[in-house]
C-alpha cells in the first residue's frame, strides 16, 4: 500500500517542486525584472564546480524517482536499504518532503524578485529580513536539506544516501560562499542580520 501511494505522490511532488519552486518562480523573477536569475555558470570558479555538481544530484534525485515509479528491476540495483524501509519513517519522510516544498514556496514569495539561484554579482537586489528570513538566513536552502533528508527516508537506497550527503555538502558550501558576497554587498546591515538571525534555525 504504502509503495503504491509513493509511486503515485513522488512523481508529481517532484514535478511540484521543480516545476513551481524552481522554474517558475525564475521565469516570475525574469519576467518582472528582465534579470535572469539563474546564475550557475560553467566556468571554472569553485561556485560554477558547486552549481555543476548540484546539477548531477538533481538529475540522480530525478533518475532515482523514475526507477522507483516504473522499474523495480532497476531499483533494486540502486541498492535499498532493508533496515531503513519502513513505513513509519516512510511516513515521516512524506511529511518532510510536504514540508519543504510549502516551506520553500513561502520562502519565495516572500523573497520577490531578489530570488537568484546562486551568486548575482551584476545586479543588486533589497536584503530580505521579513517573513521565513526573520528565523532563517537561509530558508530555502533549508527547505531542500530537508527535502533531501525526506528523500532518503522515502526512498533509501545506497545511491540516495549518497546523493543525500552530497547535496547537504553542496548546500553547506554554497552558503559559505554566499556570505562574504552579501556581507560585501549588503555591508553593516547584513553584518546586523547575521547578529540577530542564524544562519539555519
Amino acid at each position: 500500500m504504502m509503495t503504491t501511494i509513493l509511486k503515485i505522490f513522488l512523481p508529481i511532488y517532484f514535478v511540484l517542486f521543480f516545476g513551481l519552486a524552481m522554474f517558475w518562480r525564475s521565469y516570475l523573477a525574469w519576467k518582472r525584472t528582465g534579470v535572469n536569475p539563474y546564475k550557475l555558470g560553467n566556468g571554472d570558479t569553485v561556485h560554477d564546480f558547486v552549481g555543476k555538481l548540484f546539477r548531477l544530484t538533481l538529475i540522480a534525485i530525478a533518475l532515482i524517482m523514475l526507477a522507483f515509479t516504473f522499474s523495480e528491476s532497476i531499483y533494486t540495483t540502486l541498492m535499498p536499504i532493508p533496515w531503513l524501509d519502513s513505513i513509519v519513517l516512510g511516513i515521516i519522510g512524506l511529511i518532510l518532503l510536504v514540508f519543504a516544498l510549502l516551506w520553500v514556496l513561502i520562502a519565495q514569495i516572500q523573497m520577490g524578485n531578489s530570488w537568484r539561484i546562486g551568486i548575482d554579482e551584476k545586479t543588486t537586489s533589497p536584503l530580505i529580513r521579513h517573513g521565513l528570513f526573520g528565523i532563517s538566513r537561509n530558508p530555502i536552502f533549508f527547505g531542500m536539506l530537508v527535502m533531501l533528508i525526506g528523500l532518503m527516508l522515502t526512498l533509501p537506497t545506497a545511491l540516495t544516501l549518497l546523493v543525500t550527503v552530497l547535496g547537504i555538502v553542496l548546500i553547506h558550501i554554497q552558503v559559505r560562499l554566499e556570505e562574504p558576497f552579501l556581507l560585501e554587498q549588503y555591508g553593516d546591515d547584513y553584518r546586523e542580520y547575521q547578529k540577530q538571525v542564524r544562519r539555519w534555525l
